[in-house]
């Protein structure tokens, strides 16, 4: 009996350790670990582990965060997501273009994340975008850690997020579902973007709207670095992109636009 209960507090112990505080790991992760079934009902019976949800579980008494979600499936359980999109942008620093609040959280990847992330007690939805329908090639273009880093005790871990570039490039993918004006007021403010990264990223880009997009409100905008972009190594497809029923035709890329942002 003595033997019995301190193996289970050598494996507590152990839990501590292998799992950050406010973390999230489900029942996979836990049985890979030696956790079983009965042995995590009664961690979760004794206030040791929380189940948020069903078959997940934390060792946390504080409220749980989307980031800590995201976290967690990024580290601990190793998935290929990454944060992109509006939410990258929202993440370094470009929230005040965009929205005042994060109701949705965009996670790029080969492939989706685990069903249970919709049933976690959280006040944002998450939004699943298969990246290699924008980008196919993708283990060529590493994302990059936003400078935002998100706290768990003891433990400082980056939330993995698409560099802005990149997150440019597929927030314009969302167009016309996201704002065209927004987009704008965006764009005006981006005056710092590499160019060597975002010629990289155009060439690898599979969308000929998002590069027409890109290249239109670059040259509306006559930021520094488009005069470093080599369009003549991009390809722009053919034919006319209709993206705004009752827009005006922007004639370099043929693409219809709103009127009150088409040039002459």
């Amino acid at each position: 009996m003595h033997s019995m209960a301190s193996q289970t507090l050598g494996k507590l112990n152990r839990l501590q350790r292998d799992l950050p505080e406010s973390l999230l790991v489900d029942a996979a992760w836990m049985e890979a670990h030696g956790y079983s079934s009965s042995l995590r009902s009664q961690y979760v019976r004794a206030g040791w582990l929380d189940s948020p949800t069903r078959r997940v579980y934390r060792r946390s008494r504080g409220p749980l965060t989307w980031e800590q979600a995201v976290i967690s499936l990024q580290s601990l359980l190793d998935l290929p997501l990454t944060v992109g999109g509006r939410t990258a942008l929202e993440q370094q620093g470009y929230a005040h273009y965009l929205s005042i609040t994060v109701r949705e959280v965009h996670l790029y990847g080969p492939s989706r994340p685990p069903t249970w992330l919709d049933s976690l007690p959280l006040d944002v939805s998450f939004r699943w975008h298969n990246s290699l329908r924008l980008f196919p090639v993708d283990g060529e273009i590493p994302p990059e850690p936003a400078p935002r880093m998100s706290s768990t005790a003891g433990t400082t871990l980056p939330i993995r997020c698409s560099s802005k570039e990149r997150a440019v490039l597929e927030l314009l993918d969302e167009l016309p579902h996201e704002s065209f004006h927004q987009v704008d007021m965006l764009m005006e403010g981006m005056s710092d973007l590499s160019p060597r990264r975002l010629q990289t990223l155009l060439e690898a880009c599979a969308s000929v709207k998002v590069k027409r997009l890109f290249l239109f409100f670059a040259d509306r905008h006559g930021h520094a670095w488009r005069s470093k972009l080599d369009v003549s190594r991009l390809d722009l497809g053919s034919g006319k992109r209709v993206l705004v029923k009752g827009g005006k035709l922007d004639r370099r890329y043929n693409i219809t636009v709103p009127s009150d942002l088409a040039g002459e």
